[in-house]
């Protein structure tokens, strides 16, 4: 067991993991990581063959410090990132040794960053999960403190590069048809399939709103009985607003579905940033099962993405510790032979 110091802490910064899946029931949504695909990603750069318990960060990070040699990945909205001053490549692991300061700032694109121990986090669980559910006080954000880090089993894999999938500056949103689709009109949908959207400033882990110039009412809705919801569903409000649910949304909601985000897609939303651009595309229900991968097989595809770090000579702070120059000789082998 390892420890990782949270010296400082400037966003939301959270535990997070995939989630508690399965306790509906109990009026409880699955929580867990709003940006699921940096986990994945996470985990492709760590040599992990599932996802990982890790930080989330929202908006900003903060300082980190850790007493043992450990291996971390930071993935999901790019953010500033330093080590001792010298700058930090994001959609990478690295290596973090003791008396090292780990500084990451605010975010450049996007809403949520995570640093991921190549251990995972080792915080209490709850109904097994570790994922703070901040929407009904399941743990709690992170102040400074030690936080519990389990053991690298590769602790010499080197460093590694991932190409992000693109998903920080907004984009094309796919969905397929949901319960209540057919509440909503010809040529309702076909607007609503036209128009591009602004992301809100109203938004958290319940939700997140988009904004459009004109509105987009379901004329049958009058009298609907609330139903199941989940993550990825897109609400309509009373007034044709909609918003896409995220990870912490209610289980039960009274407003009409237009459709549902497809899961390779949700984090598209989870990482607009107020003012950006977004369009919903609607996807045929077979294609989107085509699309659909187990978490294994997301892994393994973003390992194929995955390259070796190259660091930069002029940003090695420790340039000269490493054998720089090899093979050398007097230069008169051939003389005396």
């Amino acid at each position: 067991m390892s420890v990782l110091h949270l010296r400082r802490a400037d966003g939301i910064l959270t535990v997070q993991d995939m989630g508690r899946p399965g306790h509906l029931a109990k009026g409880l949504s699955r929580g867990g990581a709003m940006d699921r695909l940096a986990l994945i990603e996470a985990a492709a750069l760590l040599g992990a063959d599932q996802p990982l318990a890790a930080i989330e960060m929202a908006g900003a990070g903060g300082v980190f410090e850790t007493a043992q040699p450990m291996r971390i990945a930071l993935t999901g909205a790019p953010m500033i990132a330093t080590l001792d001053d010298a700058p930090l490549q994001w959609h990478a692991s690295h290596l973090i040794l003791p008396g090292q300061s780990l500084r990451i700032g605010g975010v450049q694109a996007g809403s949520y960053g995570y640093l991921t121990p190549a251990g995972g986090m080792a915080t209490e669980e709850w109904l097994g999960s570790r994922s703070a559910h901040l929407s009904i006080g399941i743990l709690a954000p992170l102040s400074a403190c030690n936080l519990p880090v389990g053991d690298d089993p590769d602790p010499d894999r080197p460093p590694q590069l991932i190409e992000p999938v693109r998903r920080f500056n907004g984009g094309t949103i796919r969905v397929i048809d949901g319960p209540q689709t057919g509440l909503f009109g010809d040529n309702i949908l076909a607007a609503f399939f036209e128009t591009t959207f602004t992301r809100s400033d109203r938004g958290n882990r319940q939700g997140v709103r988009f904004d459009a110039a004109r509105n987009f009412t379901a004329d049958l809705a009058a009298g609907l009985a609330s139903d199941l919801i989940g993550p990825g569903d897109l609400q309509m409000t009373g007034d044709g607003v909609p918003f896409v649910l995220m990870a912490e949304c209610q289980t039960i909601g009274g407003y009409p579905r237009i459709g549902t985000v497809i899961p390779a897609d949700l984090p598209i939303a989870a990482q607009a940033a107020p003012g950006a651009k977004l369009r919903f595309q609607r996807l045929p229900l077979d294609e989107a099962d085509r699309l659909w991968q187990t978490e294994t097989r997301q892994i393994q595809t973003a390992a194929a993405a995955c390259r070796p770090l190259v660091r930069d000579p002029a940003l090695m702070p420790d340039l000269l510790a490493y054998q720089l120059i090899g093979g050398v000789t007097a230069g008169r082998e051939l003389e005396d032979q």
